[in-house]
Order: structure tokens, then sequence, then C-alpha cells
């Protein structure tokens, strides 16, 4: 960089060329005037040339030129002359005085007199007013001009004394000691003009926020000397604002001194005078001043005629600089209003921020030049508009610093080393960019090179060097008699600790600048004697100055707060914490523009680290914990401010506080949470950030991506960023970047050994800066992706680069889009990637040019099936590469070119050359190529310009290539693709993940067929094809040979050209599937393919739609069938459901009676059709009548569906009645009046039927018809009328017809408007009815009401009443109704309102039953009475109590009575008693519930308090002699009450069934239950689980095990039983033979004893149930049981869920389950099985007839493995249940499965809750479950199914379950 502010040489010539137009149009009006000038300067032999010239312009022109050529010395008198004889424009005299060469005020200036006036006059020819007297206005011009000179003079004087290098003796003397910062020299600092708009962003959002977006060319930021700042100052007339930005250090400040400096030694000519101004000396103003106090005040008072000076400002305003420093230390409000446009009066006073707005604005001093410098800001929003120069102080590059280190050390011997230390370091180079650090790092590194010249070792961080000068201040002003560092800092601490002070407090008050009597004098004398603060003038007024102090920088005065926060025992950690915050990079529009602390929590980080601990300890005098809780509280805060979300700016900030702590746990911590953090927008990024940065990123664990978007970078960033290891992705867009700089970016990347994508985009690279980046690239091998689009490189070294992309192995990727390529370049870059063997794809459109690279030694590819996986080790890999060349303009001659080159290519896997402008002849050419070009998968020719005539010769080219398998062409949307089978073979590729693994029909045909000729499938839709064209195309289409797939939709064949293609058909001997949607046909064509379904015998379905888009598609069956031999295949094909049947589907089309007859006459002659489903049709009752008329006829008919259709209560006793017209007919289904079903058994045998008519408005008209149709059907199992409109009357009538139906069924009547009333009647009417079984009653929201019929030899009659809200009126008539029910076996009543006094009255009234009776009660009441209390309640029932059950929990009282009862004494001895005695009371009671209970049987009570009770448990209940069962669970119990319980045990002999579960009961209570056990020989069942027992009292509870042999069950499951415990266990299982059930789930058991007890189990050859799940036994347990597996022969239930069962155990338990032949139920969930352990099960799945349930529940299976299950399950023929949910099942599985669902007769419900199941899935789903009447629902909830299909399939089938049960 040029050194800047220099004197440049006068050059004469270019000084009068700028002003001699104005001069020729000013002297023209006084040319005399000017003859008789130059006669006192030019000879008479001269200027006799100048009689011929008439013309006053050319005159004029010609004299000028005469005096310029006479020399400098007379120009300048002629323009002396000039001025002082005429009246000139102000603007014009000053640039004729500085063409003359003078820089300052010229002698002989004029000042006008009227300032005002001057404001007013236009540039040009505007002449002064002339007063009267010449002479005398001359002399008071003169007069002005010497006061204006001598303030000039003083002014030069002065800012010398304060800025320039040059100082006399005396001056120097004079002036305040100055710091050792301003003996540094001044070296040109770096700037760069900027046209970024950031800082005058007037959103509150910063713009590092923004995306992003592309730079035009002029937003680059150029470098610029300081002198190119003023460079258009002269002649604008307008006032100028120059603004300099920068961050702190990076010498603003530094550079004003040495403009001022500069323009006191004359160099900027341009100005005759300069104020300085800084803000923080503003700061201290609070009155409000004129612009003349401003100027005069607060700079420099003139010394004689200010106001004469003042207005000889104003008139020359032009040639005024004003200097404001440091806007960011402003502490006033900046945003104020402006007088806008205008003037305003120059004696009013105002505010600094006014004044400032008015200076900017120019409403005063207009057209002066004022230069601001700020930290980066947000600008004032007066300032938006107004700023003419934006540019940023970068500081320092390598050159300048090593200039600066030169100059510093010019008088070292030591020189070259220091700089060689500072070169050698790129940390502390990338400090010295920031000219203070620079400083600083000098200061330190002298004094360590004094002190240590052969090993130096600096700090490592700014903080660390702050402490480090701070040391070397001291130690320097001691000199050898300082000591150590502890001494110095002992003998300073007093002064350092009070500097802290100040610092802190002149922050929090937002003051940077201190008076006298602000610091003590001991800290200002420190300070002063070490350079720490600087002294200068203070002028608030006119008055004498004061002497101002501030630190040196604002950055020293931030440390020396931080320092004192670090070390005042008066900050706690979280007033610590809240001081720690992040700056961001711009002020927001709401954030205060007073703060200063713009590297006080870098300072504040740096405190925190190791290093500065001693150094803190010593200030503070703390302990070193109590340093280290202080910088643990910083650093806990960075951490969460990792957390958080952070701008880019912020991340930077982020990045430096990190490196400063020098924390590698810290950085580590937080490079993890910024991983994905690194997108930087819009913001510079200096050599000390990058540092920062690639410090935090090399410190953390993964890989990451970095990004920078319009930031700029200069060469020292891509140096250090070189030495980032782990970016994995880089990327930079910006129209800055070009050849140079990628050049120096390809330098640095090879040592980013993590780097696999590079991205350098919309960028200015050249075709040359390719050719260059790619060579120095090329030794890169790690590169996977290059992405260059955006530049300029248009025309590249085709060949070289593709030379050189072909080294990189790893590469895969090149973008070059967007670089104006022109064609030639492309077909060029066509030849060399074909010719690169490691190049897979050319993919160019338009401007878009990507290169694919196969990048080998990268991961092989991956195979999309297991079988082809097993092999893909044996397969050589083989090159295929698809070449794209869209929108490229290619023509005939170009295919040419384009054909020529494939034909060198063997390995061509696709070509696309759509969107071109080939046409019928260029696309034929490429055709006709087909058999010199190898293609493998694709053909495009798309938009071409292809005709009808051109689809003929795409066919018969087609003819000849064999290896065209696909042809899909459409001139509408003017597509034309063609594809291939793969090279030489016709085999079928290996099927996609997304297709089905059960091959389709369709699919095993093809294979099939394929085996022999390849097929073809051929679509011409959208080629406008009429009836009339049929005739050739059939032609064309017949020579193609073997069509599997005809498309010919969207054409305009209608039913003449459909009618002519149905007698082609014929001729297509393996069509499998055509299509003529929207082919406009009518009705009768409708008619015409449901006769050709009846000829054509080969059709399998056909699916019709006359809707607004017309459907028709055609699907045929197998010509011949071949043999297959695959054993696998052996096993997918032929599923049970699977026919030869056919189906006919029409949809969407008006039908009436007559056109429905005939439709079913010619359906009739159609022998193999099974299905037939109409949707949309618009049927009237008597269409539908006259369709059910030709059931008998459709005699191999399964399934008839109608939906979408309005149907009449009437139409829905129609479909009832079918059940008589066709005895075929198993179940009949009318949904909501819109949907009904019809499955039709196909055999012969009669079985029962099944009615469903819901919601279908049926009420009390319909009734009699429903009733006469049900009586002529015996045979009917279940009629469903819910959610009809029968009413009280309408189910009277029923009722009353209930009688005539003579076998079992079940009638649910469910929400039909049914009152109490009706109920009533319904009890009674099954009190009478002798074939009534059950009836349930329920009128809550939940409406239920239904009705069992039954032979009249079942025992059973059950009544239940659900919240019936029975009234008292009701309860007499309900008590009367049950007292006459002879023959009830259980009533039940649940929420009916019932009180106590009406549960007595039920009990009384229930007592002519002859058998056995079950009485339940749930009422609320129940769960707040006592035992006693409900045991007085039972004895009040008639009869022997056999049962009493008490669930408090559910408030459930149920007795079980036997009549007649017993005769009853204890009333007579009641009446003996005295009652008032408590005692007696109690035992008369005891001995009552003795008597009633003497034939009890079963004791239930569960969540019961027992307390008072637990005696009479224990001494009335518990000892009855037929007492079988007891069940306690979930009770409350005393210790002492248990205890007494358990001993009470011990009498119940007869007990065969023990239930203690949920009772917390632990080891200790063991040995007394065990005392129990033994006296109980006939117990079969021992439940305990859900305890706390642990091995101990598991280890005797096997001990009293061992000699019970009746024993069936034991349930010990949800305990603490370990490994001990359980083979105690396992020990005892030896010798139980008759046992049939063990529970051993929950516990927590080893390894060693889960092996034992599978060892155990081999000899329970009686095992029915083996429940095992959550004990985490592993694979080796799993094995073991696989071993014992086979001889467990009547195993029918196996839990072992959640047992960790990985793929090894799941394989050994799949393979051995095949011997339990008898198995109901498997439940293996929450077990990662693997695929294996998938496929084994689905193997074994046909061994198991008897299946009921299976769960397979979060077990990971993926959607090929769910095929694989699909396979097995329709070898089930029991299975009812299937849990499929929380797994990966996908769309393709979820087909899979649906294709199976109608041949699994007993499924009820398939669970798939939680998986990947889309739309297609569940669309199949439910297509699928309309032939599947028995399955009750289908769970779907939590899948990928849009919320609009699945409510819309709900609503279709409501067993389809999209919500959460």
């Amino acid at each position: 960089m040029q050194p800047t502010l220099q004197n440049d040489d006068f050059d004469l010539e270019g000084a009068v060329a700028s002003i001699r137009p104005q001069l020729v149009e000013f002297l023209s009006h006084c040319p005399d005037w000017l003859l008789a000038a130059s006669q006192h300067f030019l000879p008479m032999a001269v200027l006799s040339g100048l009689a011929g010239v008439t013309d006053h312009r050319e005159r004029v022109t010609v004299l000028l030129d005469l005096l310029e050529k006479a020399g400098h010395a007379t120009w300048k008198q002629f323009a002396q002359c000039l001025c002082m004889e005429c009246d000139l424009p102000l603007e014009l005299e000053i640039l004729l005085m500085s063409s003359a060469g003078e820089g300052n005020l010229a002698q002989k200036q004029e000042v006008h007199t009227d300032a005002s006036d001057q404001f007013s006059l236009p540039r040009g020819l505007t002449r002064r007013r002339r007063s009267n007297s010449p002479i005398s206005d001359k002399d008071a011009k003169q007069q002005r001009l010497d006061s204006a000179e001598k303030y000039q003079r003083l002014l030069i004087d002065s800012i010398g004394k304060r800025y320039g290098s040059r100082r006399t003796a005396g001056a120097a003397a004079q002036e305040p000691t100055q710091p050792l910062a301003f003996s540094q020299a001044f070296v040109n600092l770096v700037l760069r003009q900027s046209k970024d708009p950031r800082l005058k962003e007037r959103t509150d959002k910063p713009r590092e926020d923004v995306p992003s977006a592309p730079e035009p060319e002029e937003c680059v930021d150029t470098a610029i000397r300081v002198s190119d700042l003023f460079g258009s100052v002269m002649g604008s007339g307008t006032t100028k604002v120059i603004f300099l930005f920068g961050k702190p250090g990076t010498g603003k400040t530094m550079l004003m001194h040495r403009i001022c400096q500069k323009w006191a030694e004359g160099v900027l000519h341009q100005f005759l005078f300069t104020f300085l101004f800084e803000f923080r000396q503003l700061n201290l103003l609070k009155r409000k001043l004129t612009l003349k106090e401003l100027l005069f005040d607060l700079f420099l008072q003139p010394e004689d005629s200010p106001d004469a000076v003042f207005q000889h400002l104003l008139e020359n305003a032009q040639h005024i600089l004003i200097i404001f420093d440091g806007l960011d230390e402003f502490a006033g409000n900046m945003d104020v209003s402006s007088s806008s446009k205008r003037r305003l009066n120059h004696s009013c006073s105002m505010s600094i921020s006014e004044l400032f707005a008015e200076l900017c604005h120019g409403n005063l001093l207009r057209g002066c030049t004022v230069l601001v410098t700020s930290r980066p800001k947000r600008l004032p929003d007066f300032l938006i508009n107004t700023v003419d120069l934006l540019a940023e102080v970068w500081g320092f590059d390598h050159e300048k610093v090593e200039e600066y280190v030169s100059h510093y050390f010019r008088h070292h011997s030591f020189k070259e080393q220091a700089i060689a230390h500072l070169k050698n370091s790129t940390k502390l180079l990338s400090m010295c960019q920031i000219p203070a650090l620079c400083y600083v790092v000098c200061i330190c590194l002298e004094y360590l090179l004094l002190k240590h010249q052969t090993s130096v070792e600096l700090p490592q961080t700014m903080t660390q060097f702050y402490i480090k000068m701070l040391l070397i201040f001291i130690n320097k002003q001691q000199g050898e008699h300082a000591g150590d560092e502890e001494a110095q800092l002992n003998s300073n601490k007093a002064a350092i600790l009070g500097l802290c002070d100040l610092a802190l407090k002149g922050l929090e008050a937002k003051k940077l600048v201190f008076y006298v009597g602000d610091i003590p004098e001991h800290v200002k004398q420190f300070a002063s004697l070490h350079g720490l603060l600087t002294v200068f003038e203070v002028k608030t007024n006119s008055t004498h100055p004061e002497t101002g102090y501030a630190f040196v920088h604002l950055s020293l005065q931030e440390f020396f707060a931080a320092l004192c926060l670090m070390i005042s025992t008066s900050v706690d950690k979280s007033h610590l914490k809240r001081k720690l915050s992040l700056k961001s990079k711009w002020t927001l529009r709401n954030e205060a523009k007073t703060e200063f602390m713009e590297s006080f929590h870098i300072f504040l980080s740096g405190l925190s680290s190791k290093e500065c601990r001693m150094f803190l300890m010593l200030l503070a005098e703390q302990s070193e914990a109590w340093v280290r809780d202080k910088q643990d509280a910083i650093l806990q805060s960075l951490r969460k401010l990792a957390a958080t979300q952070l701008t880019g700016p912020k991340v930077i900030e982020l990045c430096h506080c990190t490196f400063e702590t020098q924390s590698l746990e810290v950085a580590q911590h937080i490079g993890s949470l910024l991983n994905f953090k690194y997108e930087f927008k819009n913001f510079r990024l200096t050599p000390l950030d990058m540092s920062a940065l690639v410090f935090v990123i090399n410190s953390g664990q993964d890989v990451t991506r970095l990004g920078f978007a319009g930031c700029p970078l200069d060469t020292d960033c891509l140096e250090i960023l070189g030495s980032c290891r782990n970016v994995e992705h880089l990327s930079f867009r910006s129209r800055r970047f070009g050849d140079d700089f990628v050049a120096a970016l390809s330098k640095s990347l090879g040592e980013m050994g993590s780097l696999k994508k590079l991205e350098v985009t919309g960028g200015s690279i050249t075709a040359a800066g390719l050719t260059d980046v790619v060579r120095a690239l090329s030794p890169c091998l790690q590169l996977e992706e290059i992405n260059l689009q955006g530049n300029r490189i248009r025309n590249p070294d085709i060949k070289t680069v593709m030379e050189l992309f072909s080294r990189m192995e790893k590469l895969k990727k090149i973008d070059l889009s967007k670089n104006n390529l022109s064609l030639n370049a492309v077909l060029l870059l066509a030849k060399e990637v074909i010719a690169c063997q490691n190049a897979t794809e050319l993919h160019v459109r338009k401007d878009t040019v990507i290169i694919s690279f196969s990048g080998l030694s990268g991961k092989a590819p991956r195979s999309s099936d297991l079988k082809w996986e097993q092999n893909k080790e044996c397969a050589a890999p083989t090159r295929h590469l698809r070449l794209c060349l869209q929108a490229c303009n290619l023509s005939l001659q170009h295919a040419k070119e384009v054909v020529s080159l494939l034909q060198s290519c063997p390995h061509l896997s696709e070509l696309d050359l759509s969107d071109n402008k080939l046409g019928d002849e260029g696309c034929s050419f490429v055709l006709e190529s087909l058999s010199w070009i190898s293609i493998s998968k694709q053909l495009n020719l798309s938009h071409n310009l292809l005709s009808v005539n051109g689809i003929y010769r795409l066919l018969k080219a087609v003819n000849t290539c064999q290896k065209v398998m696909e042809v899909e062409v459409s001139l509408h949307h003017k597509t034309a693709v063609l594809r291939f089978t793969e090279d030489g073979e016709f085999a079928s590729p290996p099927p996609s993940r997304e297709e089905p693994f059960y091959p389709t029909d369709d699919q095993r045909d093809d294979e099939e067929t394929q085996t022999q000729i390849p097929s073809k499938k051929i679509r011409l839709t959208d080629c406008r094809f009429q009836a009339s064209d049929l005739e050739k195309l059939c032609a064309v289409l017949k020579e193609c040979g073997s069509i599997s797939e005809l498309d010919l939709s969207n054409n305009y064949l209608g039913d003449e050209g459909l009618a002519q293609l149905l007698q082609f058909l014929p001729n297509l001997n393996v069509l499998r599937s055509l299509k003529l949607n929207n082919n406009r046909i009518s009705l009768s064509s409708v008619f015409c393919l449901a006769q050709s379904l009846c000829t054509l015998e080969h059709i399998k379905t056909m699916d019709l739609s006359l809707g607004r888009l017309q459907v028709v598609h055609l699907t045929f069956g197998d010509r011949i069938r071949l043999r297959r031999t695959s054993r696998w295949r052996s096993f997918l094909v032929h599923p049970k459901h699977v026919t030869n049947g056919r189906c006919f589907c029409l949809r969407d089309c008006m039908v009436g009676p007559e056109d429905v007859s005939r439709l079913c006459q010619i359906l009739t002659q159609c022998t193999q059709l099974t299905e037939i489903h109409l949707s949309g049709n618009a049927l009237s009752d008597q269409s539908i009548e006259r369709l059910l008329s030709f059931l008998p006829y459709l005699c191999q008919l399964t399934l008839l569906s109608i939906r979408n259709n309005t149907f009449s209560p009437c139409c829905a006793v129609l479909f009832a009645n079918s059940i008589n017209l066709c005895e075929r007919i198993r179940r009949v289904e009318v949904r909501s009046s819109r949907s009904a079903f019809l499955h039709l058994r196909t055999g012969t045998q009669r079985q029962k039927t099944t009615c469903r008519l819901t919601d279908c408005a049926i009420g009390q008209r319909q009734i009699e018809k429903l009733c006469s149709v049900l009586e002529q059907h015996g045979w009917l199992a279940e009629l469903d009328l819910s959610r009809n409109q029968l009413g009280d009357e309408g189910l009277r009538f029923l009722l009353d017809h209930l009688h005539r139906v003579p076998v079992t069924c079940s009638l649910n009547l469910s929400h039909n408007r049914i009152s109490q009333r009706g109920v009533l009647h319904l009890i009674n009417t099954f009190s009478t009815s002798g074939n009534t079984s059950e009836v349930q009653v329920s009128l809550c929201s939940k409406t239920t009401l239904i009705i069992k019929l039954a032979s009249r030899d079942d025992p059973r009659k059950i009544l239940r009443l659900t919240e019936c809200s029975i009234q008292p009126e009701h309860l007499e008539k309900l008590w009367l109704v049950l007292e006459n029910c002879t023959s009830l076996t259980e009533y039940i009543s649940s929420n009916n309102d019932v009180t106590v006094d009406a549960a007595e009255g039920l009990l009384c009234s229930l007592s002519k039953t002859p058998g056995p009776l079950k009485i339940s009660i749930e009422e609320p009441w129940v769960s707040k009475l006592s035992v006693r209390s409900l045991l007085e309640l039972a004895v009040q029932a008639h009869g022997n109590i056999t049962v009493i059950t008490i669930c408090k929990e559910k408030s459930l009282f149920q007795l079980g009575v036997r009549l007649p009862h017993c005769l009853e004494k204890v009333g007579s001895v009641v009446s003996r008693l005295n009652l008032n005695e408590p005692e007696i009371k109690q035992a008369c009671f005891y001995q009552r519930v003795r008597d009633k209970c003497t034939q009890l049987q079963e004791l239930r009570w569960s969540h019961v308090e027992l307390h008072d009770d637990t005696e009479m448990l224990v001494s009335v209940l518990l000892p009855l002699p037929d007492l079988k069962k007891f069940e306690l669970t979930s009770c409350s119990l005393t210790p002492t009450g248990i205890d007494h319980l358990i001993t009470g045990l011990q009498r119940c002999q007869a007990i065969e069934e023990l239930n203690l579960g949920h009772m917390k009961l632990g080891d200790a209570a063991i040995p007394n239950l065990v005392l129990g056990l033994c006296e109980m020989p006939s117990l079969k069942r021992l439940i305990l689980n859900h305890n706390s027992i642990g091995d101990d009292g598991c280890s005797r509870l096997a001990e009293a095990l061992r000699n019970m042999h009746c024993m069936e069950e034991i349930n010990l499951g949800h305990n603490k039983i370990g490994g001990a415990g359980l083979i105690n266990l396992a020990a005892v299982l030896l010798e139980m033979q008759n046992l049939k059930r063990i529970d051993l789930s929950g516990n927590c058991p080893s390894p060693t004893g889960g092996e034992k007890l599978m060892e155990a189990l081999t000899n329970c050859k009686h095992l029915e149930e083996l429940i095992l799940s959550r004990n985490a036994f592993g694979d080796g347990t799993a094995v073991k049981l696989a071993l014992c597996l086979p001889h467990m022969n009547r195993l029918k239930i196996l839990h072992l869920q959640h047992n960790n069962i990985g793929p090894a155990g799941g394989m050994e338990l799949a393979r051995a389950l095949v011997a339990c032949g008898l198995l109901e139920e498997i439940s293996l969930s929450e077990n990662n099985l693997g695929e294996g352990s998938i496929r084994a099960l689905s193997e074994g799945l046909l061994h198991f007839k008897h299946l009921r349930r299976i769960e397979l529940k979060l077990c990971r299976i993926t959607d090929d493995a769910s095929k694989l299950l699909s396979c097995g399950f329709q070898q089930c023929p029991a299975v009812e249940e299937i849990i499929l949910s929380w797994n990966a099942l996908g769309d393709g599985g979820a087909q899979v499965l649906a294709s199976i669902l109608p041949g699994m007769e007993k499924l009820k419900m398939l669970d798939l809750e939680k998986n990947h199941i889309g739309a297609c899935g569940a669309t199949k789903l439910a297509e699928e479950l309309v032939r599947c009447p028995e399955i009750q629902f289908i769970r779907l909830w939590d899948n990928p199914v849009p919320k609009g299909l699945a409510e819309s399939l709900t609503s279709q089938d409501p067993r389809l379950c999209f919500s959460f049960c």
C-alpha cells in the first residue's frame, strides 16, 4: 500500500485545467480588462497575434494559454492581480489561488461582507456587489483577510503542538507528561471503502440475521488512501459527511491526529481550517452552544476580531474540515430531529447532538466536510441518508505489522529476532493487526528479549498481555530494585485497586474523562508515571481550560474495570454473571448507545483463566478457592451462553471469550453446543476473530460446517483458517471472492484434513482462476464436493480441469452452475466426462452444470434387498454414466455430435436431451441410433417439438431395439421417455424397498413372462388420438411385440374408438394392464366393457368411472401358468384368499333401474365374477331392488359393495330382505344410509347370517317389515339396529316378535331413543321370555341396549343395567318384575343411582330364584361404607351366600347366593339379648354372618382398609369350611393386622386359590405365610405378585412349595427376586409335575438364575402359560429357553417382552418355537430381535394352527421385515389379534399386510400404531378392510397420514381408528 498524506509535486497545467471553464466564462464578460492586465505580464510581441481574434471567448482562451505558458511565477502574479481587481465568485477565487500554489489562505483573498448573500449566490457567472468606493472596499477586505490569516496561523501552530511529530523543546516542556503510548511512530493504516449499507440498518434486527443475498459488483469493498477520503471535496457546494468505523484498537483516533498533523504541515491544501472534537470530551458539556462557541470556545479562540473570523469561516465553509472522533463514546441521545433543509440562524444555541446533526445535514456551515469516527455501531437516524462516504479502518496487515515492529525495534540489535518471532506465531501476528494490541505486544516482546534473548515465552491472550504490560510498566519504573512480581504488586496494590475502582465507576457512570478531583493523588501519580492515563486540556467554555484525564485507550479502562469485579470482595458470583453478556455487531434501535463495554466481557473471560489465578490472588489477597469460585462463575456463564440463540457476531464474541479462558474443557463444551451455528453473514472477520473461531472449532469433538456469506476476508484470515481441523463443509459466498481469493484459499485447504465439501459461490472466479485453483486443489484428496456456481468462469480449459478432477479419488460432485458456459464448452465437457473413468453424471440444464464422480474409495453402493446384499461382494463394480443435456438449444446437428460422442461410451445408463429443439428429425436420428448406443436405463426426449407423426416413428424405432421396456409419450405435457432393460438381460431388478416383498399376481406374472420375452410398457397419454387414428396406431402396436401395459388415457377415442380397441385386444397376448382414462366415453361403453368382461376370459379387474375424471382400467390375468420351483416362492405364493375371480367396479355413473337390469343381465353371463363395487351411482330404491334380485344368478359373487349412495329406511329393509333372496349371503351391512356391503359365501352349505343396519333412520314404520323379513330367516346370528329411530314403541313392537326367532341371536338396539319406560318394558319381556338369555341396558352418553336370544335349554339369564337413572317411581316396578323373574341367574347394576335402602329392597325382591344367583352393585356409596356395613347389607339377602366381592376402587359390591335358604334362628336369639351391650351386639352380628356364609366358597376384597375388621375376617370368614378362593389385594393393614391375617390363613385347610397381590409383603412376612401354606394341601394357585419379596422370601416359599404337589399356578411377578431366589425356585420346579402356569415377570434375576430356571422348566411337562416379561434375561437365557421349548409341547401362552433379547437369542428362540404347536399367544415385544429373527419367526408361523394373539410391539421391525411377517401371518388360521405398534412399518409393509387380510377370517384386531405408514398404506388398508367383515378395528394412531385423508377413511369405515385409544 502506498504511503498516505504525502505532498504531491505542484502541477500547474492540471490545476489550471480544473478551473479553466469557470475562468473563461467569467473573463469573457470583461475582455478589455484582461487584455490590459496581460500587458503587465506578457511581451507586446506575444500579444500582437491577438489582432485577428474577434470572438471574446476565443480571445480569453488564447490569453489564458499565453499566461499559463509564461510559467508558475507569472501565473501566480496574474492570479493575485485578478483576485484583487475583480469581483470573483468566492469559489472561483479559492480555486484560482489554489492553482497558483497557495495551500492555505492567500494574502490577497477577499472576504464578502454579507454571509447570507454568499449562500444564495449561484455558481459560475454570478458577480459580487461593488461599492461606490473601490479603494475603501479593498482596505476592509484586506483587514478581514489579515484576521482570518492570523487565526489560521494560530490554528496551525496549535494543532502542530498537539499532534505534530516535531515539537520545540519549550513546547514539549510546557505540556503535561504524556503516556508511553504517544511515543510510538505512526504507520499508515489499511482503509477500505465500503458501500455495504450494514451500518444504515433501520430495523431492530441486526443484519447478520438476514440471509445473505447475491451481492452486486458495486458492493465490493475497495482499498483507499487517506487522501482519497477528501478527493471530491472541492466544487460540490454541499456538505460532505465521511464516516470511518473500525473495531477497538484499530487506530481511528491516531489517524485523526495524523490528519490534523498533515493539515498543519500543508498537505491537505483543500482545507483552510481544521477542527477536531472528541466525543468523550463533549460528554462533559451540560449547556447548549452556538456554532461559534463550539469552534472557538471548545477548540481555539481567535486572538482578535472573532466576529470577522467567524464570518470568514461561514463564507469559506467549503474549505473547512471538522472532525468528530469517537461517536460511539457519546453519552447523549443522538437520535434527534433535524431542521431538515431550512437554514438556521448561526447564533442559535443547541445541544451537542443537535449541533452535530445540523452540521451533517448542511444546515450549519453548509459545504464543509464532516469526518466522523466510531466503533461499529448503527448510524443515528439523521445520518442514514447523509453519509457520502463509508469506510472501515482495518488496522494493520502483515506488511504494516512488520513495518511497525521494525520501526519500534529500530534501535535494538534483536530487531530481526523480534520480527521473526512474530512471523512464526500466527496467533501473535493476528493480534498485531490491531495497532493497539501490536503496541502492547511490542512492549512485552521488548522487555522479554532484553531479559531473555535466547528463549521468549509471550502471553497467549489479550488479557494476559495487558497484565504483562502492567507488570512491565511497573518494573521499568522501579528498575533493578523492583523485586519479583509479588513484591511489585504488593508495593503498588493500593494504586492498582484505586485505578480499578476508577475504571469501573467510570464505565458504570458512562464517564470516560475524569477531572483532578475524581482521581486520588496516589492513583494519579501511579497512572501518569506508568503511562496508563493520558492528560489533556478540557474546554467547556471560553474561560480557563481544566485538566482532564482519560485512560490511554478505552480497552485499558475496560481491562481495569473487569479486574475490579474479579478482585472485589463486594461483588458476588450472581452479580458477576449479570455483568457477562455478549455484544452484537450492530447496536439495535432500542439499545442504549452509551454502552462502552466493547471488550469488557473478553477481559472478564480472560481473567477466568488458570494463568491469571495467581495474579488475582495477589491483588485480592484471597485464597485460591475464592478466586476459583469467581472464575468458575464466569466459565459457567459462558457455557450457558453457548446454549442460547446466537447471531453470527455473537458467536465470534463467544469464541473470543472462550479463547481468552484458554480452557480446553470449556472450549470443547462450547464447541459441541455451537456445532451447527457457524454461519456468518454480512460482517467482516478479522484475523483475530478467525484465530478465536479456529480455537473453538478445533477444540470440539465433531466435524462441523463453516459458512461465510458476504463477509470480507483477507488473506491472513484464510491462512489462519487452514489450521482448522474439524471443518467438514466450508462455504464462501461473495462477489468479492475472485481468482486471488481462491488461490490464497487453496493454499490453506491442504491442511484441513476433515474437509469434504468446499463452496465458493457468487464470486468472480474466471476460467484462468478455475484452472489454477483446481491445480492447487488436486492434492486435496479428501475433498468430496466442490461448488463454484455463480462465478465468471465462462469458457474454461475443460480438458485440463477434468484431468485434474479425475485425480481426486474421493471427489463426488462438482457444481459449475451459473457460470455462462457456452454450448461448445458444454459439448466439450460432455466429451471429457465420457472419457473420465470415474465420472458418473453430467447434469446440464440451462445455466446449471453439475458433474458427479464415483468417489471409488468411499462406501460401496447400498443394496436394496437382502438377497442381493449377500452377493454384492461377488459382483465387479461397473461404471454407469448419466448424461443430462437439458435446455441447451440442441438442434439436429448437435444431436449428431452427441450421438457421435456416445458411441464411444459403453456404460451409459441414462441420456436426457429434454427441453431442446431436436424436432421429429432430431429425435428420430437419436432413436435410430439406439442400436449403436448402449443405454441401460432411460432416454428422455421430452420437450423437443415432437408431433403425432414423430410418435409413430418413435414406436417403429422401438420395434428395432429389443432393450426398450417402457415408452412414455404425452404431446400435451411434451414428454417422451424410453426406459431400457439392463444390457443383455431381461431379468427384473431386485425389488425396491418401497415395493411389497410379497409379490402380487402382476409381479409374479411379469417375472415369469420376462424369463422368456421382454415385455414392454407403452403409455401414449394426451396425444390427441381419435378413433380414426386407431387403425394406424394398432398396426404399429402390433409390430411392437409383447406389450404388458398399454395406457391411452387422455385422448379422444370415444365410444367408437373404445369398441375398436376392444376388438384389437386379442392381438396383445401378454397384456396385463390397459388404461383408457378420460377418453370421452358414455354409458354405452360401460355396457360394451361389461360385455367384454364375459367375452375376454383373461380380464381380471375392470375399474370404470364416468365422473369428472373418467377412468377405464382393465387388468388381465395369466394366459399360461408356469411351474414354480423356488422353495421360498412356494412359501410366498398362493395365499388362501387369492382366487381366479374377477372384479367389476363402476363409480360416478348415473344409472337408472333399466340400466341396472341391463348391466346385471350382462354380468350374470360372467361365470367367474366375484366382486361388484358400485360407488356414487345415485341408485334408487327400485334400482337397488332390481340389483338384489340378480344375486341368486351371480353364482360366484362373494362381495357386493355400494358406496356414496343415499339409501332410504325402506331401502335398508330391502338389503335385509336379501338374506331371504339369496341363501349364500352371510353378512348384510348398511352404514349411515350411505354404504352397503353384502358378503356372500362360496359354498352351498347354510350358515348363520349377520345383518347390520346402523344409522339408517329405521323407525316404527319400517320395523314391521323388518320383523317379517327376520321371521323368514331362521339362521340369523346377529342383528344390529343401533343408531336408528325405533323409540319405545318400535322397541315394544320388536319385543313382541322376539319369540318368533327360533335360534340364538344377538340384537343390538343401542342409540334408539329408548327411555326408562321402554327399559322397564324390556325387563318385563326379559323376565317372561323363554328365549332371552341376556339384556344389557345403558342410558348414558354411550347408550347401549343389547338383547341376546338363546335356545330354551340355555340356563343363563343375565340382566345388566348401567346408568339408567332409575327413579323411585321406577324402583317398585323394577322390584316387582325381578321378584317374578324366577329364572334370573345374574343381576348387574352399575351407577343407576341406587341407594343403600334401595339395595336392601333389591336383595329382598330377589327371593324366588331356584338356582345360584349373582348380584353385583356398583355405586359410589360402596367405596365409602365400611366392610362391616357392607356385610350387614349382604346378610339381608335371601339364601346362603357363596361369594362376597368387595372392590372399593371400582365401587363394586358383589354377592353370590344360593336359594332356597335355610331357616334362620338368629332372630329368636337376638330377641332375648340386650342389644345395648356392644360386645353382645358384635357377637350376634358375627354369628349371623357365620350362619349366612356357611357355604361361602369365594372371598375377594380389594382396596379395602382393614383395621377393626381384621378380627372378623380372621375369626369368622377364613375358618369357613367351604372357602376355596381367597383374594385380598391392594388392601391397607397394620403390620399387626398382616401378622394376624397370615396366622389366620393357617386355618384355611380347604382353600385352593390364594391371592395376596399388591399387599406390600416383604421377606419378613414369608415365614408365617409358609406355615399357613403347609396347612393347605389342596392349594392349586398361589398369587403373590406386586409385593416386595426378595431372594430370602423366595427361597422360603420354594421350600414350602416342594411338598405342594397339587400346585397348578405360581405368580411371583413384579417382586424383587434375584438370581439366588430364582435358583432355589428352579430346584423346586423339578418336582412340580402338575404346574400349568408360572408368572415371574418384573423381577431382577441374574443370567445364571435365568438359565437355571429354563433348565428346570424342562420338567414341567404340563406347563401351559409361561410369563417371564421384564426380566432383562438377555440372549444367554433366551438360547437356554430355546433348548427347553421342545419339551413344553403343551405350552399355550408365552410372554417374553422387554427381556433384552437380541438377534442371536431371538433367532434361536424363533426356530425353537415351532415345537410348541399348541401356542395360542406369543409376546416378544420390546426386544431388538433383528431381521434374521423376524425371518425365522415368519417361516415358523405356519406351525401355529392355534395361535390367537401375537404381540411384537417395539421390536424395531423394518418395512421389509414386516413383509416377511405378513407372509407368515396368512398361515395362521386362528389368529385374532396382531400387535405391530411402535415399529418402522412403512407403506410397503402396510400394503402387503393389507393384501393378506381378506384371507384371515378370524382376525379381529390389528394394531399398527406409531409406525411410518403414510397415505398409500392407509388407503390400501381401507380398500382391503371392505373384504374383511370380521375385523373389528385397525389402529393407526400417530402414523404420517394426512389429517384430511384420515378423516375421509374413517368416515368410509369407522373400524379404521386414527385417534389415540
